[in-house]
C-alpha cells in the first residue's frame, strides 16, 4: 500500500472537513459558542490526555521492574500522543478522533489487531548468559 497518497489525501481531505464543521455549528450555535465549544473540548482533552498517560507510564514501569516487554503499553503511549495532537488541533472532526483514541477498550482492541495482522512486529530480547564476559581488548605488541 503507498502511503504519500493516503497522506496527501487526509491532509487536504481532513481540512476541508473541519472548516466545514466548524462552519455548520457555528451557523447553528454560534460563533463564540463554538470557539468556546473548540477551547473547552482542547481543555478537556489534554486533561484526559495527561491521566491516561501517567496510568500509562506506571504499567510500564511495572512491567519493566517485572522484567515483561510492554509492548502494548508502548503503544498505547504512542496512541495518547497521537490523541493529544489531535485533541489540540482546532476542529471538530479531530477531536472526535482523539476522544476516540482515547477510550482504553478500543484503543488496546486496534492494538491488538495491528500487532496480530503483523503491521507492528515486537521481538522478545536474547537470553542472558551469566557465563560470558563482556569486555574489549586491544592488541599492545605493535
Amino acid at each position: 500500500m503507498r502511503l504519500l497518497p493516503i497522506l496527501l489525501a487526509v491532509f487536504f481531505i481532513v481540512p476541508l472537513i473541519e472548516i466545514w464543521l466548524l462552519i455548520e455549528v457555528g451557523s447553528a450555535i454560534g460563533a463564540p459558542w463554538t470557539i468556546i465549544a473548540v477551547v473547552f473540548t482542547a481543555i478537556l482533552g489534554g486533561f484526559l490526555v495527561r491521566a491516561q498517560g501517567w496510568s500509562t507510564y506506571k504499567r510500564i514501569q511495572q512491567q519493566l521492574q517485572r522484567g515483561e516487554i510492554p509492548a502494548v503499553e508502548m503503544f498505547e503511549g504512542l496512541f495518547l500522543l497521537v490523541a493529544g495532537a489531535l485533541l489540540l488541533t482546532p476542529g471538530f472532526f479531530t477531536d472526535a478522533i482523539g476522544f476516540l483514541c482515547l477510550l482504553p477498550p478500543l484503543r488496546r482492541a486496534l492494538i491488538h489487531s495491528m500487532l496480530k495482522r503483523g503491521l507492528v512486529q515486537t521481538s522478545k530480547p536474547a537470553k542472558r548468559d551469566d557465563n560470558v564476559l563482556e569486555g574489549s581488548y586491544r592488541r599492545m605488541d605493535d
